[in-house]
């Protein structure tokens, strides 16, 4: 099925050069640095009307609601964006309303920002307004963001639990249903930082279908036609693909053992590098071998 909308995943913001610093005011030039290296200055290019589209900041994730999402309509505003607003959506009842429904139809981004994944999934979930997105993702030129929690939540399946220490211990890493914007991939956030390799390792090992997308602090993928990912922002993304597993103790050990895998392939993008989730071809755009 073609699809005509576009996604960007974010795997979150260091504090430095964030978009949710208090300062932003102050500190304009160097957080305009971050904003500009991509991650929203590429989502506006991308939309439909570029500084005119309509962007909606859903801020469902998030235990600050009301503080976060100001600041992304002040990010996005810094960029010459011009028709944003935010929608505090905190209960699944608020997912019906005719108004929010209305605004969903007619926004050409939805932003959602980072928190709790789970919090995300349940409150979102097979609303009419999740089945809206859906519909818009598939079929209309509509961009779907989300950083963190709002990209971790976007793949039919998400890790919303697992120490980053004991992720390759059995049982350790907890997966639940997401948003199902995009298949046969799982996303993992703030992944250099958080040191959470092993949290993908342990749920390609279970599924070698799945590919682990890690996704580092200010570094997000673009990914057109549902197929086709490029790097943006200014860190890494890693890939785990499991399809060549030859060997793991996965199944005769006990939970809470450590699991043992052999020859798990991974990938390392950055900045306009491109991966084919079809053939699984990944191009180094800065190659040395021209």
């Amino acid at each position: 099925m073609e699809i005509h909308g576009k996604l960007i995943i974010i795997g979150g913001a260091v504090d430095k050069g964030s978009f949710t610093e208090r300062d932003l005011d102050r500190n304009a030039p160097k957080n305009l640095n971050f904003f500009e290296e991509g991650i929203l200055k590429r989502i506006i290019k991308e939309s439909k009307h570029k500084e005119l589209s309509r962007i909606e900041v859903i801020t469902t994730a998030s235990s600050i609601p009301r503080e976060i999402g100001p600041e992304y309509v002040k990010a996005f505003s810094y960029l010459g964006a011009t028709n944003i607003d935010v929608l505090n959506i905190e209960k699944r009842e608020q997912a019906k309303d005719p108004e929010v429904l209305e605004r969903i139809k007619n926004a050409d981004v939805v932003m959602f920002t980072g928190g709790d994944q789970l919090r995300l999934s349940s409150i979102l979930g097979g609303t009419e307004m999740h089945s809206i997105i859906l519909d818009k993702y598939k079929n209309e030129e509509f961009i779907y963001a989300g950083t963190s929690a709002g990209a971790a939540a976007a793949s039919s399946n998400m890790i919303y639990q697992g120490s980053s220490s004991e992720a390759l211990l059995k049982g350790e890493v907890k997966v639940a249903s997401g948003l199902g914007l995009i298949d046969d991939v799982i996303i993992d956030t703030h992944f250099v930082k958080r040191g959470r390799i092993g949290r993908l390792f342990q749920v390609v090992v279970g599924n070698p279908k799945v590919l682990g997308i890690g996704l580092g602090e200010d570094t997000g993928l673009l990914i057109t036609n549902g197929r086709q990912m490029e790097a943006i922002g200014s860190g890494l993304v890693i890939l785990v693909d499991g399809r060549e597993i030859k060997d793991t103790n996965l199944t005769e050990v006990s939970l809470g053992q450590p699991i043992s895998i052999n020859h798990l392939v991974t990938h390392v993008m950055s900045k306009k590098d491109k991966f084919d989730l079809d053939t699984f071809k990944m191009i180094i755009h800065s190659t040395q071998y021209t």
